[in-house]
């Protein structure tokens, strides 16, 4: 059984999250952006299908890339030198969320939602959440989006509508969160694509452990550079 959380109520402690299904927290209908950013500063984000209230969760083990590790093969060394695209920051924020909620193959649906939408643009609006895209021949190809708190990244979602486009922008991401300090990218659960690209997991506790002190630190909320190629960028 979980928590039923009315508006304003704080979230339970994390190691109260089930089992099974793992990392399910609380419940309820707030979807506000300072109970999203509440959240995510104490290791917890929404995850919920239409139909379904709000749901929390806080996972164990954890997801997470150390943005130094981020692992290049020797065919995407290719694709970064020798592909013509343009990566961008913050340029199409809601466009990359609807492009992250489309229909996707051997999917019946999506969990970002209108109201998810609208609760991270607002977010977005206030420079807390940033989307980072790739651009091919003029056009939206692929992109992330996600959270940034302090020195800390909580990555949400991703899209390619064009081959390696998600991992060009994941690429360059986690470049340019190396150059900014940042301690993690939280990916949440584990993928086999995230693995390949080397993400790992970490028990809860620690990952709330880095989190804090990356939390405590860091830039003020803000727009990030639209260029995130800087002469320094060498693959």
């Amino acid at each position: 059984m979980i928590p039923w959380l009315e508006p304003g109520a704080p979230f339970p402690p994390v190691e109260r999250a089930l089992r099974e299904p793992d990392g399910l927290l609380a419940a309820g209908l707030e979807l506000t952006p300072d109970r999203i950013l509440d959240a995510y500063r104490r290791g917890i984000f929404p995850w919920f299908s239409d139909g379904q209230p709000v749901l929390w969760w806080s996972p164990d083990p954890r997801m997470v890339l150390v943005p130094s590790e981020i692992r290049i093969t020797r065919s995407m060394h290719k694709v970064l030198r020798n592909r013509p695209y343009e990566v961008r920051c913050d340029s199409a924020f809601e466009a990359v969320m609807r492009a992250c909620a489309a229909p996707r193959d051997g999917q019946a649906g999506t969990w970002i939602s209108d109201d998810m939408i609208a609760a991270y643009s607002a977010l977005h609006a206030r420079g807390y959440a940033h989307s980072v895209e790739t651009w091919i021949d003029g056009r939206l190809a692929g992109g992330l989006y996600g959270m940034a708190i302090g020195r800390m990244f909580y990555g949400e979602s991703m899209f390619s509508t064009e081959r390696d486009a998600s991992k060009i922008a994941l690429v360059h991401l986690a470049r340019y969160l190396e150059t900014q300090a940042f301690g993690l990218i939280d990916c949440q659960m584990n993928t086999g694509h995230l693995g390949s690209m080397g993400g790992r997991e970490i028990p809860r506790r620690e990952f709330c452990r880095v989190m804090a002190q990356c939390i405590a630190d860091g830039p003020l909320p803000g727009r990030w550079p639209t260029d995130l190629i800087p002469p320094y960028f060498r693959f």
